[in-house]
């Protein structure tokens, strides 16, 4: 005798997360989210002491005091402006993670709120969703700074908006396609079945099977959002001055290469840094999330 719908209903989803105990287990085996973990752990604590010390003030000019080596006094040295370069990696941190954390967050809310309707509508809601994707996926952020920076001036605001909206489209498509492989399982037609709604299947169902692949296109999309600020400050229109960004500083840098080459490879190195440590703790976010490479170890 055939079992009863309910038990199709609240039988385990695929990807049933891992006991905590089991997963740190496992996760500290991991070399990739070790590492990478480490990594944006010292990107992030460098931003939070940054709110409380600096060596020196990040604002604080001292022309006479420009262009000096390393020293006890400054480890790091100063740059053309006399500024600690210490003290500018700190506050740069603190910029980079804010900008990075907004609009990351502009992207998910909006991106995955888009893909899941498309993907419980379908029909023409699902085509309009996309083509709107679409379109808003041929503006890269660098050209929605610059029409933002035309209208309202540059800005952090404008690098987080402009990033924010870059990043919806590559979510909703994530979502939508995510979404509609679970939809088609069986637990999600027992559901449509038993005579639950689309908002509720959606919500109880589609939304916390997908959660594991949503946080680790979140890492990725953060590590873009880091290398899109940088570009953005670069330009000069992200973050301006005087709030210290290692976009900024790369660009102090760029004239002073042959006289202090050591003013553009500590930005750059900071950067490379923070990136590297969030795509190695998306890596192995990726492996430990997956119910597949769970069951094998």
């Amino acid at each position: 005798m055939s079992a009863p719908l309910t038990s199709s209903i609240d039988a385990p989803v695929a990807t049933r997360p891992l006991p905590a105990r089991t997963f740190w287990r496992r996760a500290l085996r991991h070399r990739s989210f070790v590492l990478g973990g480490a990594l944006s752990l010292v990107v992030i604590a460098s931003a939070l002491l940054s709110l409380v010390w600096t060596p020196w003030s990040p604002y604080e000019i001292d022309i006479a005091a420009k262009l000096r080596p390393p020293s006890a006094a400054h480890w790091l040295g100063t740059d053309s402006f006399g500024r600690d370069i210490v003290s500018l990696l700190l506050a740069g941190a603190r910029s980079t993670i804010m900008v990075g954390i907004i609009a990351v967050s502009i992207g998910l809310t909006f991106g995955v709120c888009l893909g899941l309707i498309a993907s419980a509508r379908r029909g023409w809601t699902e085509e309009i969703i996309m083509r709107f994707s679409d379109f808003t996926f041929a503006f890269p952020a660098v050209l929605s700074a610059i029409m933002l920076s035309a209208v309202v001036g540059p800005g952090m605001v404008t690098s987080i908006v402009a990033i924010g909206i870059f990043q919806i489209p590559t979510l909703t498509r994530l979502t939508r396609g995510s979404a509609n492989a679970i939809w088609a399982r069986e637990f999600v037609l027992a559901a449509r079945a038993s005579g639950k709604g689309r908002f509720r299947i959606t919500i109880e169902h589609v939304l916390p099977n997908i959660l594991s692949i949503l946080i680790v296109q979140a890492t990725i999309q953060f590590a873009l959002a880091i290398l899109a600020e940088a570009a953005l400050s670069y330009l000069g229109l992200g973050t301006q001055p005087p709030q210290p960004s290692w976009g900024r500083m790369l660009n102090d840098a760029q004239t002073l290469l042959f006289q202090s080459p050591m003013l553009a490879v500590y930005p750059g190195a900071a950067i490379a840094i923070a990136v590297l440590g969030l795509n190695l703790l998306g890596d192995g976010l990726r492996d430990l999330l997956d119910p597949r490479l769970a069951r094998e170890r």
